[in-house]
């Protein structure tokens, strides 16, 4: 400690400035009576029966509102005189166990007293089928036994991989409804086959499984609900691409670029399956996927409470805090590398007893010509970008940025927990 005080002590941090990003938003003004309209209009109530069983898959994302969605899916059910239940469809999240799974989704919201359905969690998968190169594909077994199934997912770009469906319902019945068997199998071969092989596992299941449709959820720039729509089962491989498509517009980003050191405060598996999103920090665990800022150093600060200990993600930062390293349990990030065989994510980097240090030591390496003159931005995580703050170094460039307002004079990096975000990002 004593000798990284001693290192670190002429390194100036700069002052921060708070400033607001403006993104086209869209937003559902009332989610229940959007999801009821959605099921509505795409007819698929029809599908099922009085009496039948009807497993509702619920992955582990951090989705805007999703538990009052499945709430309302779970009441359209029942109104088709259906007995719905749900599933948890998380692959291998929650250490890769049952009660592990069941411990997401009440982080989530979705407890059985909230849905008004109860939540069967098992990681039994069956197989269902096989690729032409000889991958099995699986399904939960409690949702394979049921008289139908729905499933329930945010789409959006991935953070691995590219393709014409990435992260959406294929995905979560590929991977999610697989369990750990089944996100083991598809990811067995490395994300560079992943966009095929999601769509070809998908389609094996949606034939063979009872599957009758998906509630797409779309999110606006600030982690709202912006779109919400209903797809019978046959149109997943068609409908997702072009909403893919409209969710990439909607995302949010930093309005900087390039950054010598991004300062993330936190990250988790509720935040982004990578604990902070690569799409919004230009920092990927894959070469199959790009895009995003420049950065030269990534700090993190601190696990969400929701990830429980998980910081898958945290091999993507460049340093972060002793506080952080004692707060991991490192077998649930463990479980998703191994499944994922992604292992860099799960790599810990340089860890420093203070955030103070941290930062320093992300400012001392990142190579800026004039570290007086740093371009450093901080953010909540990766899901809260509406209010940012940035160096002093940036000002200039916000005023003359569309979309940047400036909300407060320049002040010293506050390091404690009084530290301000914007409405619904604190």
């Amino acid at each position: 400690m004593k000798m990284m005080n001693e290192m670190l002590k002429n390194i100036p941090i700069p002052k921060m400035v708070k400033v607001r990003q403006n993104f086209y938003a869209p937003e559902i003004p009332d989610v229940p009576e959007a999801v009821h309209q959605s099921i509505n209009q795409a007819g698929v109530l029809g599908r099922i029966s009085p009496g039948d069983h009807v497993a509702i898959a619920v992955g582990s994302r951090g989705i805007a509102d999703i538990a009052m969605i499945v709430r309302e899916v779970v009441s359209a059910v029942k109104r088709a005189g259906g007995n719905p239940f749900i599933v948890p469809a998380m692959g291998s999240h929650g250490g890769a166990t049952a009660e592990g799974q069941k411990e997401v989704l009440a982080h989530l919201g979705v407890t059985e007293e909230f849905v008004k359905a109860p939540i069967r969690s098992s990681m039994d998968v069956v197989e269902v089928g096989r690729l032409e190169n000889g991958l099995p594909v699986y399904i939960d077994k409690l949702a394979y036994e049921a008289d139908k199934i729905i499933v329930v997912n945010r789409v959006k770009p991935h953070t691995a991989f590219r393709g014409p469906v990435e992260s959406g319902l294929m995905k979560m019945i590929t991977i999610g409804l697989g369990k750990q068997k089944g996100a083991e199998a598809a990811h067995q071969y490395s994300f560079k086959y992943m966009a095929r092989h999601v769509v070809d596992m998908a389609k094996i299941v949606i034939e063979r499984a009872p599957i009758i449709f998906g509630v797409a959820v779309l999110e606006n720039a600030y982690d709202r609900p912006a779109k919400i729509v209903t797809v019978p089962a046959e149109q997943f491989e068609t409908a997702e691409p072009e909403l893919l498509i409209e969710a990439k517009s909607l995302m949010p980003r930093i309005m900087f670029n390039p950054i010598d050191v991004l300062v993330v405060d936190e990250i988790g598996k509720d935040i982004s399956g990578d604990g902070m999103d690569p799409n919004i920090t230009g920092r990927y665990a894959t070469p199959y996927a790009s895009g995003g800022p420049d950065v030269a150093r990534i700090v993190v600060l601190g696990l969400s409470e929701k990830t429980d200990g998980n910081a898958n993600g945290i091999g993507l930062a460049d340093i972060t805090t002793k506080k952080v390293k004692e707060q991991i349990i490192w077998e649930k990030g463990y479980a998703n590398a191994l499944t994922s065989t992604v292992v860099s994510v799960v790599k810990l980097p340089m860890f420093l007893e203070t955030e103070e240090l941290a930062v320093k030591a992300a400012i001392k390496t990142c190579n800026a010509f004039d570290i007086k003159k740093v371009r450093m931005v901080r953010i909540k995580n990766t899901l809260a970008l509406r209010e940012i703050w940035i160096s002093e170094s940036l000002l200039d460039e916000a005023h003359q940025t569309e979309g940047i307002e400036i909300l407060s004079a320049p002040m010293e990096m506050d390091f404690s927990s009084e530290i301000t975000w914007g409405e619904g990002d604190s």
